[in-house]
């Protein structure tokens, strides 16, 4: 079953990686901590510290999961905030945008406007 892709702008798609890096080299660390003197107080059954280090563990791994779940199915477009069409950057929410989102060089595009029209592609830049 093919995952279903999900938009992220360049800027997006650094601060997840960034969100998860953090996650794995930092908090993941420091929470092992958390539950080694936790676990250190003894009797675990009535440890209210090793109780929140455990429930803190949990939220860590399903963030960092989830993480990894987005950037695998990234795929890396122009959002409406970064847009600048006098730049040569336009959103993947305007017509054209719309039309071009999936194609590949060479491929013919119909732009459901106004007045439909076609655009084919000759290059794809990736910044």
């Amino acid at each position: 079953m093919e995952e279903t892709k999900i938009a992220l702008t360049k800027s997006g798609y650094e601060k997840t990686e960034k969100e998860l890096r953090e996650l794995i080299d930092v908090v993941r660390p420091q929470v092992i901590e958390e539950l080694k003197a936790a676990r250190a107080q003894g009797d675990l059954s009535e440890n209210a510290d090793y109780d929140a280090a455990r429930a803190k563990q949990a939220e860590v791994e399903g963030r960092i999961r989830q993480l990894e779940a987005i950037l695998q199915n990234a795929e890396i477009i122009v959002g409406s905030v970064e847009a600048n069409p006098f730049q040569g950057s336009i959103s993947n929410e305007c017509a054209l945008g719309i039309a071009l989102v999936g194609s590949k060089v060479n491929d013919v595009v119909t732009v459901k406007a106004e007045s439909p029209y076609d655009v084919k592609v000759l290059k794809i830049l990736n910044d």
